[in-house]
C-alpha cells in the first residue's frame, strides 16, 4: 500500500532530475562531484578541488557516496562498449539519477511524518504530500548534488523516527531500535553540515525537559553510542581521502565563524530569513504556513507535541543561523518539511469545502486554488528549465566540440579506454573569463583531454585583517580593469594571440611560440598562470563590447551564443552566453546558420502578414450585406470594371477602361471608397505590420 506511492513519487523526480536544466549554487558541483570525479577517476583528470578541501573543511562521505555512482556508471559503459559521447552523457546523467532517489525519499517521509501527526487517512496528511509535490522550491532544488538536499533528505527521515513519546521507547524494545536509527542519522546529517546540530539540539532539549531521569540515561546513552560510531566511520573515511587525522566539522566551525572567512562571500541583512529565505521556500504556502505557525504558538494547548516541537524548531534555527554575516536560503532547507507539516491544518481548513462541496458559494476559493497551483507550476517550469540554463548549455557545447575535434573516437569498452589515454595532449581548450565557479566544471566536461581554466576566487585564508583589508581575488583583478588583466595575465598579453585553433595543428607543431608548451595534465594547464590563450573563450553578453575593442585585431570572433537569463542580480553575469573561437571554418558556419535563422525568421514574419491580410478579407467578406446584387449592379461592375488580361490584335496595347461619349475624362467624377471604415482599417493594419 505504501510502496506505490513511493514509486510515483520516485518517477516525478526522475522527470525532475533530467528536465532539471539550470545553473543554482557552484556547491552543487564544486563541493560533491568535483572531489567525487577525483575519487573516481584519479588525480590527473581535472577535477576542480576548491579551497575548502585543500584545508579540510567538507566531510568526504559526500562525495564518497558519488564517486561510487561515477564508477558504476563507468563500468557499466565499459560492459555496454558505448562510445566515448555515449559515456560522457551517461556519467552527466548519473548523479542526477540518484538524487531523484534521494529527492522521492525525503517526500515519502515526509508524507509519512505527516500521517504520524495527523492521522493515516487524513486531509492533512493529503495536503502535505501535495505540497511537497508542487512546491517550486522542491523541484528547483530536491534533485540538486548540494549537500543540503542529502541533509534534508536524512532530516526528514530521521524526524520520522524520531521517539515523539518517550513513556512508549522505555517499554517498546522497537522504538529503541527506531531511536537508533533516529540518532544515526542525525548524527550523519550533523556531519554533512553542522549547523543541522541545532535542529537536533533543540529536539534533545525538549525530550530532556519533559522526561524523567530513566528516559534522560537512554537519550545520554543512545546519543554517545550512535554519535560516536557514526563519528568513527567519518574520521576514519576523512583519513583514507586527506591522507592525514582531521576533523572536518571543527575547521568548517573554525574558519567560516572564528576567522570570518564565510563574509568573504557576502553579507546579509539580519532579517534575511524572514523577508527572503521563508518566501523563497514556500512561495504560495507562506501565508498558510504563517497562521499554522501563528495557531501552535498563540494556542500551544490546542496543538500536538509533535507540532510544537517541529514550530520550535522552525523558529529556533533561522534565529540563531541569523546572527551569522553570510546568510543563505539553502541552510534552512532542512526546516521545508516540517514547515510543510505545520502549514497543512490552515490550508485543509480553507480549501477543503471549495474542493469537497459544490455550491457556488466557494467558487472564489476553488479559482484561488487553481491560480496557486498554476503559479507554482510556473515558478517552477521557470527556475527549472529557463533561468540561468546557458551556462549549463555552454559546457555541452564544448564536450561536443571536442567529440567533433577528437582524433581519436574509441568505444569506453576497448583496451585504449578514453580516461586511460595521454592527457599531455590536449583535444580542444577552453577559457572562462566568467565570475568565478560560474558553470559546471569536469563533472560536466567529462573529457580530460579537454582543457580548461577560468577565473579564481579563493578567500584570504591566513591573511591577517590588514591583509583581508586589501586582498583582491582574480575574479575581482579581471573585471576592476579587462584590459590590464589581459595584459599581465595572459600569455603574451594583447601583441600576441595565435591566429589558428591548437587542434588544426600537428601534433608537436607549434606556430612561432605564440602556441604555449603542452602541459603535463589538465590540473596543471587550468592552474597555469599566466593563462594560455585558448582555442574557445566563454563569456557573458556583458563583457562582449570590452572583448570586441581589445580583441578587434586577434582572430577571435563569435561561433557560438545561447540564451541565459532575462535578469540577474549580478551585473557581471547579465546577458548571454558567448563563445568566441578561433577555427574560420566554425566562424563561418555559425554566421551561415545566423543567416539562416534570420530568412526563417523573415518568412515566418512574412506568413504572418499573408495571413492577417487573409483574415481581413474573411472579416470583409462577413460584413458585406447578404441579399444578391441586382441585375443593374451586375452589369455596371462588369462594364467598369478593368478588362481582362487578353485583348484583340486590333485593339491598342494600353487597355484603357471603356468610356462612353457622354462621360468626362476626369476620374475625379467618381466617387472614392476611402470613407469605408473596414478600408481604412486594413490601410492601419497594413502599415503596422510592415513598420
Amino acid at each position: 500500500m505504501s510502496t506505490s506511492p513511493l514509486l510515483l513519487l520516485l518517477a516525478l523526480r526522475l522527470l525532475n532530475a533530467l528536465s532539471l536544466h539550470t545553473f543554482f549554487q557552484p556547491d552543487e558541483f564544486f563541493q560533491s562531484l568535483e572531489p567525487a570525479y577525483q575519487l573516481a577517476f584519479g588525480d590527473n583528470q581535472g577535477a576542480w578541488i576548491t579551497w575548502e578541501w585543500r584545508h579540510h573543511l567538507r566531510s568526504s562521505l559526500h562525495p564518497l557516496l558519488f564517486s561510487g555512482v561515477y564508477a558504476v556508471a563507468d563500468l557499466l559503459a565499459r560492459l555496454l562498449h558505448l562510445s566515448s559521447a555515449v559515456r560522457a552523457d551517461l556519467l552527466v546523467a548519473a548523479p542526477k539519477t540518484t538524487q531523484a532517489l534521494i529527492a522521492a525519499i525525503a517526500d515519502f517521509y515526509t508524507w509519512k511524518l505527516a500521517r504520524r501527526v495527523y492521522g493515516r487517512n487524513s486531509h492533512e496528511a493529503t495536503a502535505v504530500l501535495a505540497l511537497t509535490v508542487l512546491s517550486p522550491w522542491q523541484w528547483f532544488c530536491s534533485t540538486r548534488t548540494l549537500s543540503n538536499c542529502l541533509e534534508t533528505s536524512i532530516t526528514v527521515v530521521a524526524l520520522y523516527l524520531w521517539p515523539w513519546d518517550w513513556s512508549d521507547a522505555q517499554t517498546d524494545r522497537r522504538l529503541i531500535v527506531q531511536l537508533r536509527q533516529c540518532l544515526a542519522l542525525a548524527a550523519l546529517a550533523c556531519i554533512f553540515r553542522p549547523t543541522n546540530t541545532l535542529i537536533w539540539m533543540t529536539l534533545a532539549s525538549v525530550a530532556w525537559m519533559q522526561n524523567g531521569w530513566s528516559e534522560r540515561k537512554t537519550l545520554c546513552r543512545e546519543v554517545f553510542l550512535c554519535g560516536s560510531s557514526v563519528l568513527a566511520i567519518s574520521t576514519l573515511a576523512d583519513r583514507l581521502y586527506y591522507g592525514v587525522w582531521t576533523f572536518p566539522p571543527l575547521k568548517f566551525l573554525y574558519f567560516n565563524i572564528a576567522q570570518s572567512l564565510a563574509v568573504f562571500y557576502g553579507r546579509n541583512d539580519w532579517h534575511y530569513y524572514l523577508s527572503q529565505g521563508y518566501p523563497l521556500l514556500l512561495t504560495t504556502a507562506l501565508p498558510f504556513t504563517l497562521v499554522g505557525l501563528y495557531r501552535v504558538v498563540a494556542r500551544p494547548a490546542s496543538a500536538g507535541p509533535v507540532q510544537r516541537q517541529l514550530a520550535t524548531i522552525c523558529l529556533f534555527m533561522p534565529l540563531v543561523l541569523s546572527l551569522i554575516s553570510h546568510k543563505e536560503v539553502r541552510f534552512i532547507y532542512p526546516l521545508l518539511p516540517a514547515l510543510h507539516v505545520l502549514t497543512a491544518p490552515p490550508l485543509v481548513d480553507f480549501f477543503l469545502p471549495a474542493v469537497s462541496r459544490s455550491t457556488g458559494a466557494y467558487t472564489p476559493r476553488r479559482l484561488t486554488l487553481a491560480f496557486l497551483v498554476l503559479i507554482n507550476l510556473a515558478i517552477a517550469g521557470y527556475t527549472s528549465i529557463y533561468h540561468n540554463s546557458g551556462i549549463i548549455d555552454v559546457l555541452s557545447y564544448l564536450r561536443h566540440q571536442h567529440e567533433a575535434h577528437d582524433p581519436v573516437s574509441r568505444p569506453a569498452g576497448s583496451l585504449h579506454h578514453p580516461y586511460a589515454s595521454d592527457t599531455s595532449q590536449p583535444g580542444i581548450t577552453a577559457g572562462f573569463l566568467m565570475p568565478c565557479h560560474s558553470t559546471p566544471w569536469r563533472s560536466h566536461m567529462v573529457h580530460p583531454t579537454l582543457y580548461a581554466w577560468a577565473l579564481t576566487c579563493d578567500p584570504p585564508v591566513g591573511l591577517n585583517a590588514t591583509e583581508k583589508a586589501l586582498y583582491v581575488d582574480e575574479a575581482d583583478q579581471f573585471y576592476a580593469d579587462p584590459a590590464q588583466f589581459l595584459r599581465e595575465h595572459m600569455s603574451g598579453g594583447l601583441r600576441h594571440i595565435p591566429r589558428s585553433p591548437s587542434y588544426t595543428l600537428p601534433p608537436g607543431a607549434y606556430d612561432s611560440s605564440l602556441l604555449p608548451l603542452p602541459h603535463d595534465s589538465p590540473a596543471a594547464y587550468q592552474q597555469a598562470t599566466p593563462h594560455d590563450w585558448p582555442d574557445y573563450l566563454v563569456f557573458f553578453a556583458q563583457l562582449e563590447p570590452t572583448l570586441q575593442s581589445l580583441l578587434r585585431a586577434s582572430s577571435y570572433a563569435e561561433c557560438w551564443r545561447t540564451f541565459n537569463t532575462p535578469i540577474h542580480d549580478d551585473w557581471r553575469r547579465r546577458g548571454d552566453v558567448v563563445v568566441w573561437c578561433l577555427d574560420p571554418a566554425e566562424q563561418a558556419a555559425w554566421r551561415s546558420q545566423q543567416r539562416q535563422r534570420a530568412l526563417e525568421q523573415r518568412d515566418r514574419q512574412f506568413d504572418r502578414i499573408i495571413q492577417e491580410f487573409r483574415n481581413e478579407a474573411r472579416r470583409q467578406q462577413r460584413a458585406l450585406p447578404r441579399s444578391s446584387p441586382s441585375p443593374w449592379t451586375r452589369w455596371t461592375s462588369g462594364l467598369f470594371s478593368r478588362p481582362p488580361a487578353w485583348s484583340w490584335p486590333w485593339e491598342r496595347r494600353s487597355r484603357l477602361q471603356l468610356r462612353f461619349p457622354w462621360s468626362r475624362p476626369s476620374p475625379s467624377k467618381w466617387p472614392s471608397w476611402d470613407w469605408l471604415p473596414w478600408k481604412k482599417s486594413a490601410e492601419a493594419r497594413y502599415r503596422e505590420l510592415w513598420a
